[in-house]
């Protein structure tokens, strides 16, 4: 029987260069996206061309009703769920300095990229316990989990508090034989970036980033299929860096 993920955020970008890989390695893949069906059909077309089993699932992991509809509908759908990508999050609407962001950006940027995060995962993780095979949770973090923005400081935050949740549900869920691993993005070229590609195609030509290139979806979703693989047994807790070398302190 064909193994289940749900991909949050699935729907372009990251997110869907996940739901793609995971497709290819065999995963029945649940996409979720905040709008309806037809709004992405175009993104759709790659799963149907390649008849792959894909189920869309509509909701906002900030609310708590969706979350809870997300899990059923995939439980409904397909029995059970094997593993859980929390790849879903955004970035400030409008990148403040730290001393004049709003208490409203700081709200929306965190209820979805921590608080919506830590209580699906909770939802997911209780779904698993009830399961005879087990499954495992992926966090999609950022390298600002540990690189300082100051004109996003709630997106930082919110990173830092991923990469957190990520240990904390590692240790609870290592006895229920469900392993939690994260994923740190570096600079990816997606729509999220293209506002900024002026300024990180300046820090590539200046050697920046060791690997002088912009990030690509697909690297980090080679990256989570390496986890989900299933060839880590032994680990927990772990992180790849998916940046570059980004992460690399140079004199």
């Amino acid at each position: 029987m064909a193994k289940t993920a749900i991909v949050t955020g699935g729907t372009r970008g990251i997110g869907l260069a996940i739901a793609k890989q995971l497709s290819l390695d065999g995963f029945q893949v649940v996409i979720v996206g905040t709008r309806t069906k037809d709004s992405y059909s175009d993104h759709f077309q790659w799963f149907e061309e390649n008849g792959k089993e894909y189920f869309f699932v509509q909701g906002d992991i900030s609310n708590h009703d969706d979350r809870i509809r997300i899990v059923k509908d995939s439980v409904d759908r397909y029995g059970k769920i094997d593993l859980l990508v929390n790849n879903a999050g955004v970035a400030p609407k409008v990148r403040a300095d730290l001393l004049t962001m709003s208490e409203q950006s700081f709200d929306y940027v965190l209820g979805i990229n921590l608080r919506g995060n830590m209580f699906l995962t909770q939802l997911v993780a209780r779904q698993m316990m009830q399961q005879k095979e087990r499954g495992m949770i992926i966090n999609v973090s950022s390298c600002s989990a540990e690189v300082s923005s100051t004109n996003r400081g709630e997106y930082c935050v919110s990173k830092a508090g991923v990469s957190m949740l990520t240990k904390l549900y590692a240790d609870r869920l290592a006895t229920e034989g469900i392993n939690v691993y994260e994923v740190r993005p570096g600079v990816i070229r997606t729509d999220m970036t293209s506002k900024v590609q002026t300024k990180y195609d300046k820090l590539f030509r200046q050697g920046v980033f060791p690997i002088a290139r912009w990030g690509k979806p697909e690297d980090v979703a080679l990256a989570v299929s390496a986890f989900a693989s299933g060839k880590f047994p032994y680990t927990t807790g772990s992180y790849i860096d998916v940046d570059g070398g980004f992460h690399i302190q140079r004199l």
